[in-house]
């Protein structure tokens, strides 16, 4: 397998945002005089974009209003977007991964299932946007991109187009990012140390790593430079 496009999955992915979003998650139940969740709870939640997170964690809570969690997800969103790095990091071998891509000259994508705008944010926040002339991520699809969210094929596709890669390989952590992957036919490797739920040897994938410099080692000799 060779590739000249790589596109990422986000949340326990290339970042450890769990505690941000446990943050907000606890501030939206409190607007809502409602008792907390835990962070391995708001973890467990995390894969199939807000508003989902948001409706499990009102039913860990009590149940899903009237209003069908509208006021829930409004409180959530505004909270998280007001700092959504103050305790999201990178994983360790990231950058370094992000920069070799870069120097080889792959082409870079988000396929995520959080909000576009959010993911932006975290991107700058990080310190993995690159610079407004020269973007790191070539193309950045989030849960509210397109109708549809992960794990349809759609969203990725998108991604793709946006690229113009054509041997593009997806790189997630979840069952969605299995998927994903599997609807859209393209090779998938798993990062084991995010939000997986299904042990690693039941998700159907082409490499399993446990560190960030596995990725790159094995990505090493297998880029391509991408079609003019």
């Amino acid at each position: 397998m060779n590739f000249n496009a790589i596109v990422f999955d986000l949340d326990g992915t290339l970042v450890h945002s769990s505690p941000d979003l446990h943050a907000a998650a606890v501030a939206m139940l409190g607007d809502l005089e409602r008792d907390p969740v835990t962070l391995q709870q708001v973890t467990s939640f995390i894969g199939n974009g807000v508003p989902k997170l948001v409706e499990r964690c009102l039913n860990a809570t009590g149940g899903v209003p009237d209003d069908g969690g509208q006021a829930a997800l409004a409180s959530f969103s505004t909270h998280y977007s007001r700092d959504p790095v103050r305790l999201t990091q990178p994983y360790p071998g990231v950058m370094a991964l992000l920069e070799m891509l870069d120097k080889a000259g792959a082409a870079l994508g988000i396929c995520t299932n959080k909000p576009e705008a959010a993911a932006y944010q975290v991107l700058q926040g990080v310190g993995m946007a690159g610079t407004s002339d020269r973007p790191l991520f070539g193309a950045v699809v989030g849960g509210d991109t397109l109708p549809v969210r992960k794990p349809d094929p759609a969203p990725l596709h998108h991604t793709l187009a946006q690229l113009g890669g054509d041997r593009a390989l997806y790189v997630g952590d979840s069952e969605t990012d299995a998927a994903t992957a599997r609807s859209s036919g393209l090779p998938f490797a798993l990062y084991t140390g995010g939000y997986r739920k299904t042990p690693v040897n039941e998700l159907p994938h082409d490499f399993a790593f446990d560190h960030f410099s596995e990725l790159q080692d094995w990505l090493a000799t297998r880029l391509v430079q991408p079609a003019v």
